[in-house]
């Protein structure tokens, strides 16, 4: 018997009411006309995908505390691939949050359980139930499959992934290529790049200071510690040094090198350390000057530090989110084209 179906009892108040899958529509009809102190809200449609056994009940709980801040559709889909029988199930629920202590504003989910052969099925499920006049965010957890067709893609709006899950980056973004080539508007976001965001941001900064804008162009070497896990989050913040700095890359037999605009080589150190978060330094030297973004385990917060032999200077960010629903809630809240992570996403992946 699958895994999943032991996983969802018969009953399953983590996932609202079971309906069959024809009386969908007419079922959260009557879910609305039950409370008129109920307002629907929606900005998009959001589609949570796992193939993992527990992830409807996750998701749901996830689902709730994200339409506490982002309105919208759910459509939360979990598929057993193992289960040769197919069937399919599904629920409906409403999370219901306060607006100034009265009306209670809610958001619509849907969750799905498919198993045996797909054959479109999951394609046309979802697709019958999203809602046509918003944008669609897809988030795929885990590993990418066959699920990931252009036909799916090219009705996304954004796709967020998590490289950093992957055991074969290079060929799932080769997939991801491939399969939005009808969809070049696609905004990919990536877990691995928004859990570099206060390090880049934080060099960033510090670059501002004028001690660090006159050591830029001499540096000679770049240090990034990672957590053996988040190995893409190293290469991705390395990916965006050398292409905001405009390095080139240097043949080097044993290890990442590049050339600086003014010709010197840059020797690059990729330290893991599996005690540490997902990052735990990015540290540039240039002579006698050390810029550096640091995070201890366990820290609240992330350490930025300029230091030469004559000046010293500290300032200290929040650390950036590590749970996936707060990942997700930061994607989220920044929308745009995500037109960085496009810029920088060549580079890294040649490193791959």
């Amino acid at each position: 018997m699958s895994t999943l179906l032991n996983a969802l009892p018969e009953v399953c108040p983590d996932l609202g009411i079971e309906v069959p899958i024809s009386a969908i529509d007419h079922e959260l009809r009557k879910l609305w006309e039950q409370d008129q102190a109920r307002t629907n809200a929606s900005l998009m449609n959001l589609v949570v995908y796992s193939e993992r056994p527990e992830a409807l009940i996750e998701n749901s709980k996830i689902v709730r505390e994200l339409t506490r801040e982002h309105a919208c559709r759910a459509i939360l889909v979990a598929i057993d691939r193992d289960e040769p029988e197919p069937s399919l199930r599904a629920w409906i629920t409403a999370h219901c949050h306060l607006a100034d202590g009265r009306k209670s504003i809610c958001c619509e989910q849907i969750a799905f359980f498919l198993t045996g052969r797909m054959t479109g099925r999951f394609r046309n499920t979802v697709f019958s139930h999203l809602n046509s006049d918003l944008p669609l965010v897809f988030w795929w957890q885990g590993e990418l499959s066959d699920i990931l067709t252009e036909r799916l893609v090219s009705v996304m709006d954004r796709l967020i992934i998590d490289s950093s899950s992957w055991a074969d980056p290079a060929t799932s973004f080769a997939r991801i290529e491939e399969a939005s080539q009808s969809n070049p508007e696609l905004v990919l976001q990536d877990h691995a790049w928004t859990r570099s965001w206060q390090f880049r941001v934080g060099i960033a900064s510090l670059f501002d200071d004028p001690t660090a804008q006159q050591a830029l162009p001499m540096i000679e070497q770049v240090e990034i510690v990672y957590h053996p896990d988040h190995r893409n989050s190293a290469l991705q913040v390395l990916a965006w040094l050398a292409v905001q700095a405009d390095w080139q890359d240097h043949p080097s037999i044993d290890q990442i090198a590049y050339q600086s605009v003014d010709g010197h080589p840059i020797v690059v150190h990729l330290r893991a350390d599996a005690t540490g978060p997902p990052l735990s330094a990015v540290i540039l030297r240039a002579g006698n000057t050390k810029v550096q973004i640091t995070q201890k385990s366990a820290a609240l917060h992330v350490e930025r530090q300029i230091e030469t032999a004559t000046y010293k200077t500290t300032s200290l960010s929040p650390i950036d989110p590590t749970s996936a629903a707060a990942l997700v809630a930061s994607q989220l809240a920044r929308g745009g084209k995500n037109s960085l992570y496009q810029k920088i996403l060549p580079r890294f992946r040649a490193m791959l």
